[in-house]
């Protein structure tokens, strides 16, 4: 099968991509093989790859995937043949930008029957991630009939924070306060139910205070923790939750939590395959739901720009894109 590699061009500083024969990977017992139909790119891509830049050979990225089922292991359950299915594989196996792709089952779902591929492709990751750090990590309640609670999102614009505010106004009350600087960034968290707009280069509590609000309960760092994260306290209602994703250079000062006896906590959606996790099935469950949500149109896929065919260079102008930190939504290749 054919696969694309990752390799560091030290003239260009930058990552670039060399199409590759590789053999169709074996399965496990709980693994099924992908076809791979189609793709999205995202931050993790990029970074894992600059992380290996030194290797001679790194491994095959790809961590959104959209495909129909060619082979089932023994000990499958939830999967056959010939379905189709979305997930957002393991960083402890190789990636899915290849013809075929090898996955545990648990972590994969039924793919939304009333969207294409390209447009499946840009929701795993991002939903599990969303829907994590909301519901597990924030343990923000899905009770409707309780009094609503604002959540602050840094950096909504993006894919996960795109995913995060659809779950946040379909599946609670939340009151979702999302930052964006740019007149298409404002736009588009809006169009995906944003209650409330704040600029993230400027003072979040002044912002705040102009449109009557006071303090919130929760804040969801999708970017830029060490950057704002001094001006939480100050924002925060006492005993309120802080979530972050990114990766904050430095060490930050978690004692300026303690008067408001604030939770930090961290969210990774790998953690569960990593570590194959005796709850690992639960992300099939939330790609499952997110599916049916999808089908019911209560959330939709966040594709915002199709770069057409997977290819060398495909590839290295997503990875382009993604470094600027503007992009809004997802990227998505198609084989």
């Amino acid at each position: 099968m054919f696969a694309f590699r990752p390799f560091y061009n030290a003239t260009k500083d930058k990552i670039q991509f060399k199409k590759v024969e590789v053999p169709i990977p074996d399965i496990k017992e709980q693994d099924i093989l992908v076809k791979v139909l189609a793709i999205s790119v995202n931050p993790a891509d990029y970074k894992i790859a600059l992380w290996k830049k030194d290797m001679p050979e790194q491994n095959i990225l790809g961590w959104d995937v959209s495909g129909i089922i060619e082979k089932v292991g023994n000990n499958v359950k939830n999967f056959k043949v010939g379905d189709k299915v979305f997930y957002a594989g393991s960083l402890i196996r190789q990636g899915a930008n290849a013809e075929y792709h090898v996955v545990d089952e648990r972590i994969v779902g039924h793919m939304p029957k009333s969207i294409s591929y390209k447009e499946a492709a840009a929701v795993p990751l991002t939903a599990l991630t969303a829907y994590e750090a909301l519901f597990e990590q924030l343990k923000i309640s899905q009770e409707l009939n309780i009094k609503p609670k604002k959540i602050l999102l840094v950096g909504a614009a993006g894919g996960v924070g795109s995913m995060a505010i659809q779950l946040l106004k379909k599946l609670t009350n939340c009151i979702v306060i999302a930052t964006a600087s740019r007149k298409e960034s404002i736009e588009w968290v809006k169009s995906l139910g944003a209650d409330y707009t704040i600029d993230h280069t400027k003072s979040f509590l002044s912002q705040l205070n102009s449109q009557g609000i006071n303090e919130v309960d929760y804040t969801f760092f999708i970017n830029g923790t060490e950057q704002y994260f001094d001006q939480i306290p100050e924002i925060m209602k006492p005993f309120g939750r802080i979530v972050a994703i990114d990766d904050p250079e430095n060490k930050l000062d978690l004692m300026k939590l303690k008067g408001k006896s604030l939770t930090f906590s961290w969210e990774l959606m790998f953690t569960h395959s990593l570590y194959e996790t005796e709850d690992m099935i639960k992300q099939h469950h939330i790609l499952n739901k997110v599916s049916q949500l999808i089908d019911a149109k209560k959330i939709k896929t966040t594709l915002s720009s199709d770069l057409g065919m997977i290819s060398e260079e495909s590839l290295e102008k997503s990875h382009d894109l993604l470094k600027t930190g503007k992009t809004i939504g997802k990227i998505v290749l198609t084989f």
